[in-house]
């Protein structure tokens, strides 16, 4: 029997709110499935609360408002407080980043999650 986390995309209003949905989803009130995205990676490998055999699927209703929720001006925030925290060799490669975002360029944070979903959960997500 697969079993079904439903992530309703009209709640996930920037990236903390995703942590707090997908966690409640999995997990019940106050649930945790990660709370960064390395974090949230392990979490799809299985024992978080995904079933061991990894018959889950995660139904993303309403995913284009997520979308523009999570799109590059959320990511500019995101790799903004990243750039605070990230070593010295590695702010020259989040400042590209950084800059992408800000002219409305590149990956976004909802792109990066549907990626660690693809990768470490293949053929889970269904966007609706």
């Amino acid at each position: 029997m697969t079993v079904t986390y439903v992530i309703p995309g009209a709640e996930v209003t920037g990236l903390e709110r995703f942590w707090q949905v997908i966690g409640e989803a999995v997990n019940g009130p106050d649930g945790y499935f990660g709370r960064n995205l390395d974090a949230f990676a392990d979490c799809l490998g299985g024992g978080f609360g995904t079933p061991e055999d990894r018959d889950f699927v995660i139904e993303w209703r309403d995913h284009e408002l997520s979308r523009r929720a999570l799109g590059h001006e959320e990511t500019a925030r995101q790799l903004r407080g990243r750039l605070a925290r990230v070593p010295e060799g590695n702010r020259g490669f989040v400042q590209g980043q950084l800059d992408e975002a800000e002219a409305g360029r590149g990956s976004t944070v909802f792109d990066w999650l549907t990626e660690i979903i693809d990768e470490r959960a293949p053929g889970t997500l269904r966007l609706l």
